[in-house]
């Protein structure tokens, strides 16, 4: 990874959408030169994919929160049923394993208090596996980078 891999990957993290002439205009290269550098980071799946950012808002979700959750058995069988579960939940965007007291950091976003409610009763509250959760409701975001 040179310097010039890294201000292609830094530009094409702020848009996704440049088109290859002004990437290469930004990075220093001929137009040829920079689709070359990011085809290569892309089969080296360097370049995993390219996401649009949503506007939570405008698709009704008002309502975001970081929920820690502890099992009560921490075999693999579990761990597994666990990450079934959140994979089949919508209101989870993020499920992290995670070393310290909790096994997993989720990231849940739903229209507002009362479905989150709902989440949590309705599916985490109904977990054999679980055995802790803890919510961290999220009342701004003065930076957030994801996609």
């Amino acid at each position: 990874m040179d310097q010039i891999n890294e201000r292609i990957l830094h530009e094409l993290s702020r848009d996704g959408r440049v088109s290859n002439l002004e990437l290469a205009d930004r990075v220093g290269l001929s137009p040829s030169a920079c689709l070359r550098r990011v085809q290569e980071l892309e089969r080296r799946g360097v370049i995993a994919g390219y996401r649009a950012v949503l506007d939570r808002a405008a698709l009704g979700v008002g309502f975001s929160a970081y929920v820690t959750v502890g099992l009560s058995s921490h075999t693999k069988a579990s761990q597994e049923a666990f990450e079934r579960a959140m994979n089949r939940a919508p209101e989870v965007v993020e499920c992290h394993n995670i070393t310290g007291a909790v096994e997993y950091l989720l990231r849940v976003e739903v229209a507002d208090l009362p479905a989150y409610k709902s989440f949590h009763t309705d599916v985490l509250g109904t977990l054999p596996q679980v055995n802790a959760i803890t919510s961290y409701v999220v009342m701004g975001s003065p930076k957030d980078g994801r996609a």
